[in-house]
């Protein structure tokens, strides 16, 4: 059958260029996309008197048979319909006729897949929005159930200072909030309707764009018809959104595999959530922690691929622009499995509180406190800092923590030192004291849970 656009060819495509040049492959899942704003088209189309009312009915009618169809999987697209737009086109003109092939009257598919993609698009923000909801939602809860117990806070892959287990969710929640507020960002400047644009140029006949715009939920239409048909910057705004939140999501994978081990034992990840090993019965491994681990770099291949796509692309449309959906699609696929994942992971998975114990004694937390109460005492801090810092030594030498050396053992280092100037060095104590804004003592943890439940009760999906 000869192509839509055949008119001017004397030959048919090779069979080989056929497979090379199509995509119904992977953007036949915008065919919800396509029948929207095709029915939004044709609606406009009637609305300026280019087409009838009894025209548009028909069309709209034989689109959504169409969309019946799809849903039904009693259509099975090929190479030979190219692409979504051209399928459908092709299926209503056999089933309404004549009349189907009004359809594609003020527009081109160039402005078509471009709002079929930005509709996608938006879908995908607020569905990912959503995710991210859940998942912070999850946060807040075990931030709250853990908001006494204490843990080890980390620098350079060290014991630094006692922390709470519900600072440290609280820590991640950030992170996932700016995902939300990044994706947010993107919809808001992504959300204008290019159809109607044209090839590259607009069109000589009567249309309304903001109706369109309007019909299809976008705040209004595209400024410029040549930047609306070659513009990907959304595309690559959402993949690097992704590919940020894929980093976070990365990032606690890291710490989950770390805490997971034997090393470690901090927690335990809910069997539903681990997996074993064919040689080896005794093991139970964080493969879904690994697994999110690793996806993180597959998203950033897609954000690269986008990008490098688009690094010399001439004004206006060129077919190079076909390769702006695979990716996409794939990092906003596997985007949305790994949040899921994550998601559940982190509510079925629980602190080892004794386990944590046995280390908190280790690599002497308590010795900024130690430091912070010497200069308070009038030490100047940096002097304060030297001389905790001998203590240390005396503390390894001795085989004991700060808070075990005596005065006969404090004197030798500075005169000055005693007990009572040391103050509280307890963990417990350490931990209550850090009452600072954003601190990890309890009563300010409940603050930034509260905070973050009022933050999320603004996020509308």
């Amino acid at each position: 059958m000869a192509s839509l656009w055949g008119g001017r060819f004397e030959k048919e495509m090779d069979d080989l260029v056929k497979e090379f040049n199509a995509s119904i492959r992977f953007d036949a899942r915008l065919f919800r996309e396509d029948i929207d704003g095709s029915i939004a088209h044709v609606t406009m189309l009637a609305s300026c008197g280019i087409v009838t009312e009894e025209e548009k009915q028909q069309i709209i009618e034989g689109l959504n048979a169409i969309r019946q169809e799809i849903e039904d999987g009693k259509i099975v697209f090929s190479t030979e319909d190219e692409d979504i737009h051209m399928a459908v086109e092709k299926r209503l003109t056999e089933k309404i006729g004549d009349v189907g092939k009004k359809l594609h009257t003020a527009r081109s598919r160039n402005d078509q897949c471009q709002t079929d993609l930005r509709l996608f698009v938006k879908r995908a923000i607020l569905s990912m929005i959503g995710e991210l909801k859940n998942l912070e939602e999850v946060i807040l809860q075990k931030a709250q159930e853990n908001v006494n117990e204490m843990t080890i806070g980390f620098t350079h892959i060290q014991h630094a200072q006692p922390i709470t287990i519900g600072f440290l969710f609280m820590a991640y929640f950030q992170m996932f909030k700016r995902d939300i507020e990044r994706l947010y960002d993107t919809l808001e400047r992504m959300d204008y309707s290019p159809l109607g644009s044209c090839a590259m140029a607009g069109t000589s006949f009567p249309i309304d764009r903001a109706m369109t715009a309007d019909l299809l939920g976008f705040i209004a239409p595209t400024e410029n018809a040549m930047d609306s048909v070659s513009d990907r910057d959304y595309c690559i705004e959402l993949l690097s959104d992704a590919a940020i939140s894929m980093m976070h999501i990365s990032r606690w994978a890291e710490e989950l595999a770390w805490w997971n081990s034997s090393e470690f034992s901090f927690i335990d990840i809910d069997d539903s959530y681990c997996t074993g090993s064919s040689i080896m019965p005794q093991k139970k491994n964080p493969d879904m922690a690994e697994l999110l681990r690793g996806k993180c770099g597959r998203v950033y291949g897609d954000l690269m691929q986008m990008l490098t796509v688009m690094k010399g692309m001439p004004l206006s449309y060129n077919k190079d622009f076909q390769e702006d959906k695979e990716s996409l699609f794939d990092a906003v696929d596997t985007w949305n499995m790994c949040v899921r994942v994550l998601t559940g992971m982190i509510e079925k998975t629980t602190f080892r509180t004794e386990k944590i114990a046995e280390h908190l004694s280790r690599g002497f937390l308590n010795a900024t406190d130690a430091a912070d109460h010497l200069a308070v005492a009038g030490i100047p801090f940096r002097e304060a800092h030297a001389i905790i810092g001998r203590l240390v030594k005396v503390c390894e030498e001795k085989n004991c923590g700060l808070e075990d050396l005596g005065e006969e053992a404090l004197q030798p280092v500075d005169p000055r030192l005693t007990k009572e100037l040391l103050g509280d060095i307890s963990l417990e104590g350490c931990v209550r004291a850090r009452k600072s804004f954003g601190g990890t003592a309890p009563e300010e943890v409940l603050r930034q849970i509260e905070a973050g439940k009022e933050w999320l009760l603004t996020v509308e999906v």
